[in-house]
């Protein structure tokens, strides 16, 4: 790990506040999302589509949630048309979760929205500026990746 001195306040709060207008734009995208599914419900779609099929302990381990909460969240994706549940081909007495061709639909529509935003911000910035700052994203993910901060979490 890498030692260097301590940052000043002052440069702390200005990353800190970019990374509040990023993740404001980011959020965007989600917000427009229909049918209207909540963070976590999102989130555990976007496991599911990581994965392909997945069963429901290993989704509730990745959102660190409790298999009861996570069943009732797939409950309210399944009612939804989001989410399907399914006999595992490799172990008839498993069931595995999959997202419906309306729950991939959404994702598509999701990271097509969020690029969309991403893209109308990036075109505001001169070329200079922009590729100053994926320099600085790309050397910020990597130190990320150091500290061991995981990155499937987000899609």
């Amino acid at each position: 790990m890498r030692q260097s001195d301590p940052l000043p306040d002052e440069f702390l709060d200005d990353v800190e506040t970019a990374a509040r207008a990023l993740v404001v734009v980011w959020g965007r995208s989600a917000e427009r999302l229909r049918p209207k599914v909540s963070p976590s419900q999102l989130r555990a779609l976007i496991v599911v589509d990581r994965h392909a099929t997945i069963n429901l302990m290993s989704l509730a381990d990745e959102l660190g949630s409790i298999p009861s909460v996570t069943s009732r969240l797939c409950d309210r994706l399944q009612a939804a048309g989001l989410l399907v549940r399914e006999v595992s081909v490799g172990d008839r007495r498993e069931i595995v979760l999959k997202l419906s061709k309306d729950g991939r639909r959404l994702l598509r529509q999701f990271r097509r929205d969020r690029k969309a935003d991403l893209e109308a911000v990036l075109q505001q910035m001169n070329p200079r500026s922009r590729s100053a700052l994926r320099t600085g994203l790309e050397a910020f993910y990597s130190a990320a990746n150091e500290l061991g901060l995981p990155d499937q979490e987000l899609a």
